[in-house]
């Protein structure tokens, strides 16, 4: 998508350890035109697809999932939580992610009341790195029987093995923008075509 990729080479910043930021407007600061036009990018690729459902992790695929849903008829978005509450009452599916940004474990919850078996379930994240995260969501969409029809990414880091990982496990891996190569010091990013 090439004005997702046009917003990263001007607006993101790549930093020491293959982290790239996009803070500006897609993960902490976010601009809404741009997930309604991510959203109508799944929509177009996924056409066809029944989707019931958009399933994502907290927080910063929230957003993007809010803003695709409206695009596959206002659909429900959940999203697994990254830590138990009080507010999570009744019995849930859980696993654990490791987390590259966070470089560290944290367990995924989804109340069994909102992921049902035969959900047809469209996975919808912000990043895919190492693909822990979406193992994850995939994880806890085994548990409840629902059906996968895809996986909607924001941003890929191509150079890191999730993508390929996830594709070659049979998954629709539809990702907006996928980065080739990223460099801290000249601050270049090089996108795949």
């Amino acid at each position: 998508m090439q004005e997702l990729e046009e917003r990263i080479a001007r607006d993101g910043t790549v930093k020491p350890g293959n982290v790239l930021k996009v803070d500006a407007f897609l993960n902490h600061q976010c601009d809404v035109a741009l997930f309604d036009h991510m959203g109508a990018a799944w929509a177009e690729h996924f056409a066809g697809k029944r989707v019931d459902k958009i399933l994502t992790i907290e927080a910063s695929g929230i957003g993007i999932a809010c803003m695709a849903a409206r695009h596959f008829g206002n659909v429900p978005v959940v999203f697994a939580k990254k830590a138990q509450s009080i507010n999570l009452d009744g019995d849930q599916y859980a696993t654990t992610v490791y987390s590259f940004t966070k470089q560290k474990e944290f367990p995924v919850i989804v109340s069994k009341k909102y992921l049902n078996a035969g959900d047809h379930v469209l996975l919808i994240d912000d990043f895919l790195a190492n693909g822990k995260a979406m193992q994850g969501l995939i994880e806890l969409c085994r548990k409840a029987g629902a059906v996968i029809e895809g996986i909607g990414i924001a941003v890929e880091k191509g150079f890191q093995d999730g993508g390929k990982l996830l594709r070659d496990e049979g998954y629709d891996v539809d990702s907006l923008a996928i980065v080739d190569a990223m460099d801290p010091e000249t601050g270049s990013i090089t996108f795949r075509r």
